[in-house]
């Protein structure tokens, strides 16, 4: 396979519009990306209720953006943690993305604005992600929803949130997951996998940006080691909810995508794979400029609502 036609434009465009976040002072990256995220999604779909609320976390108070589409029963809930490297990106970055989760699964869809390093290093944003949501389950029928449907889903780093979170609720038994959605996930530290060197450079992620953000991210490489910050070194996998792992044929994280997918199905845990051919890395959230984006999501949001669907039909 080749890389998309229409990929190739939104590269150059990207090119155009900031250089290498890499070279640039982390506020200013931030600034950068907050805008050309919104770019590139194009408009954004009005969902019935959207809402700005601060919940408690084990540092203060944690920004969480609640969307609800119209509806007068329960709906499953989907707790997502949004992408850029720990460091960069926002609520705000993923509002789009958002917003079209809760339409197209009918689903309440919680972002959570998790701290990012460097002023927060490892394990900040692991511990504000669970935090969330073992709150979002807790009050799930204050916001309209159903406590027994909870998901969870990111991309990127928030797809390594999902699976560490996933990990976490395992161990505390708490709180109940019924699902999670790996997007383009990193599950590693670590940089020698042929996906990474093969797609090193000219994709959007590249290698040397993946080391900047983990340097940002981690105290020390001694960090890399536990679970919470690589879940592809976690000694055990069994009994983690049912997964949709989704990677792109240009992402230098395609094979610990890959390589995740088969210790959850070692480990017996139901686990969809998909990677999209001609894609790279985040081509989810530029909706205005790839077909494959649309064609993406709709796979996305199916997958979802067939697993809220198959534990309705489940129930006694």
């Amino acid at each position: 396979m080749v890389l998309a036609p229409d990929v190739r434009g939104l590269l150059d465009k990207l090119e155009k519009l900031h250089p290498p976040v890499i070279t640039l002072p982390v506020e200013e990256a931030r600034r950068i990306r907050e805008v050309v995220y919104s770019q590139l999604w194009g408009e954004r779909e009005a969902v019935a209720n959207v809402e700005d609320r601060l919940i408690p976390g084990p540092a203060g108070q944690i920004q969480v953006r609640v969307y609800r589409p119209a509806s007068s029963n329960p709906l499953p809930v989907l707790v997502y943690f949004h992408g850029g490297g720990w460091v960069t990106c926002s609520i705000d970055s993923y509002d789009g993305l958002c917003r079209a989760l809760a339409n197209g699964v009918n689903c309440i869809v919680v972002s959570v604005n998790y701290r990012l390093a460097p002023e927060h290093k490892f394990p900040a944003a692991v511990e504000d992600a669970y935090a969330a949501t073992a709150w979002v389950a807790s009050h799930a029928q204050e916001l309209g929803g159903n406590p027994t449907y909870i998901a969870i889903g990111g991309d990127s780093c928030g797809g390594n949130l999902t699976a560490v979170v996933a990990l976490m609720a395992r161990e505390r038994r708490s709180p109940p997951l019924v699902f999670q959605m790996l997007l383009y996930p990193c599950t590693d530290y670590e940089f020698e996998r042929p996906s990474a060197l093969e797609n090193a450079k000219g994709y959007y992620l590249t290698l040397d940006a993946m080391r900047w953000f983990w340097k940002h991210y981690l105290n020390s490489e001694a960090d890399a080691a536990h679970p919470y910050a690589s879940p592809l070194r976690a000694e055990d996998l069994r009994g983690l909810p049912s997964a949709l792992v989704v990677t792109a044929q240009f992402d230098p994280l395609r094979d610990q995508g890959e390589a995740y997918v088969k210790r959850l199905r070692e480990a017996n845990v139901p686990v969809t794979y998909k990677c999209f051919d001609g894609m790279i890395h985040c081509f989810l959230s530029f909706a205005a400029e790839l077909e494959q984006t649309k064609a993406g999501l709709r796979e996305i949001i199916e997958a979802l609502r067939s697993a809220f669907a198959n534990l309705k039909s489940s129930s006694p």
